[in-house]
């Protein structure tokens, strides 16, 4: 598995006070858009090629990373209207040309998942959908998803449960194309996708990772983001961006 999904196409509304001539991903972080610490952090854990899915001001982020970032391609699909995140997903996949898993991502989220681990719990589950989550204790902000004590997933939305999902899924293309969606048609992905897989009975796990975990759609996380990352990708870490 080498292909990454990253959906970043969304509007920003709620980041649009503190970032207002930007899409969310080219937010500044230390220095550098958030998108490029994401694909840093996937880079390093083996990606080799990126699909990524535009929209709002989408040149801002193709002019800046062009056809290769880090030696690594990345492929360009422009929603030509808001498809929502379900959409987005759809005309996105038409491009993998594999039937391997890939991995999805938000553009706006960072998580610190260890991808060989998602992968091996994938395999462990035999899952059409592994999701990456994190433990919380803000069920206002979180809306839960309960697991079996041996990783799968049992709800999807349960309000008490103590994970939250991360925004950072492993999927089978062939689960997703069995929803059926319609390339150019607005949908959600956690309101209509995953949970009509989920009832069709489509196999969910779910691995618990306690890497940091930040959504710069929220201004307080925004902020947040600047005293996480730079210690990530500073010079001489384990993470440093050489070339």
């Amino acid at each position: 598995m080498t292909t990454a999904i990253i959906l970043a196409g969304g509007l920003g509304t709620r980041l649009r006070d503190m970032v207002p001539d930007l899409p969310k991903p080219m937010a500044p972080v230390a220095g550098r858009p958030f998108l490029a610490h994401q694909l840093d952090h996937w880079i390093e854990q083996g990606i080799a090629r990126f699909v990524l899915s535009v929209g709002y001001r989408a040149v801002a982020i193709s002019n800046h990373f062009g056809d290769r970032y880090r030696g690594v391609p990345i492929d360009y699909v422009v929603e030509p209207a808001p498809l929502g995140t379900g959409g987005a997903l759809a005309l996105a996949a038409t491009r993998l040309g594999t039937s391997e898993p890939a991995l999805l991502l938000n553009g706006d989220t960072y998580f610190d998942v260890d991808l060989a681990a998602l992968m091996a719990h994938a395999d462990r589950h035999d899952a059409d959908w592994c999701l990456a989550l994190f433990r919380h204790d803000d069920a206002a902000r979180y809306m839960g998803v309960a697991l079996s004590d041996d990783g799968r997933v049992t709800a999807l939305r349960a309000r008490s449960a103590a994970h939250a999902n991360g925004g950072a899924y492993l999927f089978r293309p062939d689960a997703l194309a069995a929803v059926a969606l319609s390339p150019g048609r607005a949908t959600s992905l956690e309101d209509d996708v995953l949970p009509h897989c989920f009832e069709q009975g489509q196999r969910f796990a779910g691995l618990v990772s306690s890497g940091d975990f930040i959504d710069i759609g929220v201004p307080r996380d925004y902020l947040r983001a600047a005293a996480v990352l730079p210690d990530r990708f500073a010079p001489g870490s384990r993470h440093a961006v050489h070339g």
